[in-house]
């Protein structure tokens, strides 16, 4: 396993401290990844659920900005253990203060009616160029891109719209990415649902300011994610081939809304994930906005 990949793999295996409680390492990045809290989290609360519960869902919120310096500490609340359900809270804690919160349930494995969505018919990840090449030609570039771009040297991610980090035009609220881990994972389930999280916040918010032009607001707005959301519809690998689907149906009050599905190379929606994000504008473009 590469180097890079192995560290966000043991960052995202929590280590245990008490009975309910867990402490979580960060990216030495000078911020702290709401990905890599999001999928913390999860593996705390999963370590507390039987084996033959598996995760349906999850809401959270980002409630205040991490220090990267400092462990993280999770706390987990054992709400629910049910015959069929199983329900987890977790709260992620700095300082004494809450950063962020999450509410999970699991569900034991029964037959039901079966449907989904058709895959979108984009092109296979073998006809696309990797973003690992035009990341590091940008932290070549611009320094401060490698506190972020070393994530795709363990995660092998593929543009389908071929929207670049550095391009200033408007595009149409959608975009579509191929992922995987670049190799093989463990076959423990919790470690493929830690990172699927994981790589659900990549590239995520940036879908909402596509249309005004996603770079050219770089610099005049403040963003960040507020909530995150997670639905698990079919077993997966994090190691294979998933194509993220995503969209942005609206924006508006400083605020915009992103959805995405996660299909596999055959075609099954194997998840669903959503988040609303902050998108303020500040300077000229405040000032303009408020005297239309």
């Amino acid at each position: 396993m590469n180097p890079v990949l192995k560290e966000i793999i043991d960052l995202l295996d929590v280590e245990r401290i008490e009975r309910n409680l867990y402490r979580g390492q960060n990216h030495n990045t000078e911020h702290v990844y709401g990905g890599q809290v999001l999928a913390q989290a999860l593996t705390a609360a999963s370590r507390t659920v039987d084996v033959d519960h598996h995760l349906h869902s999850l809401h959270a919120y980002f409630l205040r900005a991490g220090n990267w310096e400092i462990p993280i500490l999770y706390e987990v609340d054992r709400i629910r253990d049910g015959t069929s359900f199983t329900t987890r809270r977790v709260a992620a804690i700095q300082e004494g203060r809450a950063i962020f919160s999450l509410s999970g349930s699991w569900h034991k494995d029964e037959p039901g009616i079966d449907h989904s969505q058709p895959m979108p018919d984009v092109p296979p990840p073998e006809a696309l160029r990797g973003d690992l090449e035009i990341f590091r030609q940008l932290a070549s570039e611009q320094p401060e891109a490698a506190a972020y771009s070393f994530r795709y040297e363990a995660i092998d991610c593929r543009q389908v719209e071929k929207i670049d980090a550095t391009d200033t035009g408007e595009h149409p609220p959608f975009k579509h990415t191929w992922l995987k881990a670049r190799d093989p994972l463990p076959d423990d389930r919790v470690t493929h649902l830690a990172l699927l999280a994981y790589m659900s916040d990549l590239d995520f918010m940036s879908t909402s300011m596509l249309p005004h032009g996603r770079n050219a607001l770089r610099g005049s707005t403040v963003g960040a994610s507020l909530d995150h959301s997670i639905w698990i519809h079919r077993p997966f690998r994090a190691d294979e081939w998933l194509l993220f689907a995503k969209e942005s149906p609206n924006a508006g009050g400083a605020r915009g809304f992103v959805r995405g599905h996660f299909f596999t190379r055959s075609g099954d929606l194997v998840a669903t994930a959503a988040q609303e994000c902050l998108i303020r504008p500040v300077g000229e473009l405040r000032e303009r906005l408020f005297s239309a």
